[in-house]
């Protein structure tokens, strides 16, 4: 099963994509917990990238789309993996289609959490303190937003051409999406 999720920040997407992998048994692959640890190790990826994610912009395509490449060649993947934080633009959602193909593989499922702005910047404030992630500042996180409606949410529309789109209430609790989840995948072929 590959799966992709998608939506603003705060909106629960690693939450609910953890526990997707959990229970399905597939990676979760996420490309803002893949830069965060290749900054703490002190990787010559994560030199480049912390300055870029500090300001809250994107990580160029062609550093994004070769971690992700990469990474979905990894054998744990072979039986699917859940995706979190890629693709951001339309460049990167053509980017994954076309690296799917390479491989025989289709999303067959865009999970979308749609919630209000105010709702994930909170949330994600919520997050930056319990976690003590210090790239998640309201100015940061707002930033962040912005870019989200700017480049990420036309490829809502990009998949929700495909069919395989799947709106959920993010908004609600974690349990009342979990539930929508879960319906939405057992009717999946």
């Amino acid at each position: 099963m590959n799966l992709l999720v998608l939506g603003p920040q705060g909106a629960g997407k690693g939450t609910q994509a953890a526990r997707i992998s959990e229970e399905y048994g597939i990676p979760h692959i996420a490309t803002g917990d893949m830069f965060r640890a290749a900054i703490a190790n002190g990787t010559e990826l994560g030199q480049k990238v912390k300055p870029i994610l500090d300001s809250g912009e994107l990580v160029p395509d062609e550093i994004t789309v070769a971690m992700i490449q990469e990474r979905l060649s990894e054998p744990d993947g072979e039986g699917g993996s859940v995706l979190d934080g890629f693709p951001r633009n339309l460049a990167q959602a053509e980017a994954l289609d076309t690296m799917l193909g390479s491989i025989g593989r289709s999303l067959d499922a865009i999970l979308f959490f749609d919630v209000p702005d105010s709702v994930g910047l909170e949330r994600a404030l919520k997050r930056a303190e319990i976690e003590g992630r210090a790239d998640d500042t309201p100015e940061v996180i707002a930033r962040r937003l912005a870019i989200y409606h700017e480049e990420t949410e036309p490829i809502v529309e990009h998949y929700r051409a495909t069919g395989k789109l799947v709106p959920l209430h993010g908004e609600r609790s974690v349990d009342e999406v979990w539930a929508e989840i879960v319906a939405a995948l057992e009717q999946l072929p």
